[in-house]
């Protein structure tokens, strides 16, 4: 069975069409997922920060009722996990969770120590450095963005904080957004692509082995059975055509059972000679 050139000639095809498939599809849902991760960090990196601006009348009117309304109020939006300011002391100054609030984190857990794994605290991160995965208490998986507070001129002006040059940083929002969308969005492509991949497949892999059914393993059984017609003594069966290869062939096998009948017949004479 295995040294049919049926299977010799499709197995491997398949092989590789199936691989190459499958290599491909995994890289492009890799590349689709790095993009969408991607751009779902750009998107919250922007809320976050339209957040710190929309924010910042209140911290200039020093209006702590405002600022906690507002931040509860975004707090209970559909998909939002959490949303709290810190002070530069790592201090939960508001939150949507009214229990945090003058609570103290620790500077070195997930989504301080961006910052704060260095001797001088860093000033300023990188879009993608803003951004951090983790599982809830409810199991949830939850991608947060924390964005820093600037000081600025006005802040002064209000008399609240010192001088820009003596301190940069005001403190901290931090934002966490279920991925529950984002989720759904790759559990999507993932049997997109599955679909894809089957597709591809048996298209591919069905066209070829119709192709190659049609044009090279159907002539050869012919030619197979030609050969062996031709042994059994059958020279009058119409021999397979269309392919130059195998016309070849035939036209070597039809001269050699030519060259046998015209030696057995020379042989017969030379035996009737002998006799006489």
């Amino acid at each position: 069975m295995l040294n049919k050139i049926a299977v010799k000639a499709i197995f491997p095809i398949t092989l590789a069409v199936t691989g190459f498939v499958i290599l491909g599809s995994l890289l492009l849902y890799s590349f689709n997922k790095n993009d969408l991760i991607s751009d779902t960090i750009r998107h919250e990196v922007g809320l976050a920060d339209t957040i710190v601006k929309s924010t910042r009348y209140a911290m200039l009117k020093f209006d702590r009722e405002m600022l906690q309304n507002t931040i509860g109020d975004i707090g209970a939006l559909d998909g939002v996990e959490h949303v709290r300011i810190f002070n530069k002391k790592g201090i939960v100054m508001f939150s949507s969770d009214p229990g945090e609030i003058e609570q103290a984190v620790d500077k070195q857990a997930a989504g301080c120590n961006g910052c704060h794994s260095g001797a001088e605290p860093a000033t300023r991160l990188g879009t993608m450095d803003q951004a951090r995965r983790f599982t809830n208490g409810q199991g949830s998986e939850v991608l947060a963005i924390t964005t820093p507070i600037y000081n600025e001129p006005s802040c002064i002006a209000a008399g609240c904080h010192r001088p820009v040059d003596e301190s940069e940083i005001l403190g901290t929002l931090d934002i966490g957004l279920s991925t529950a969308q984002l989720q759904n969005s790759l559990s999507q492509l993932r049997m997109r692509l599955i679909v894809f991949c089957l597709m591809v497949l048996f298209l591919t892999v069905g066209g070829v082995c119709a192709l190659l059914q049609r044009n090279v393993l159907l002539p050869v059984r012919n030619l197979a059975t030609f050969a062996e017609s031709m042994a059994a003594g059958k020279v009058d069966l119409k021999a397979p055509e269309g392919i130059e290869e195998i016309d070849t062939i035939v036209a070597v096998l039809r001269n050699q059972v030519d060259q046998l009948q015209q030696m057995r017949a020379e042989q017969e004479n030379s035996d009737k000679v002998l006799k006489n």
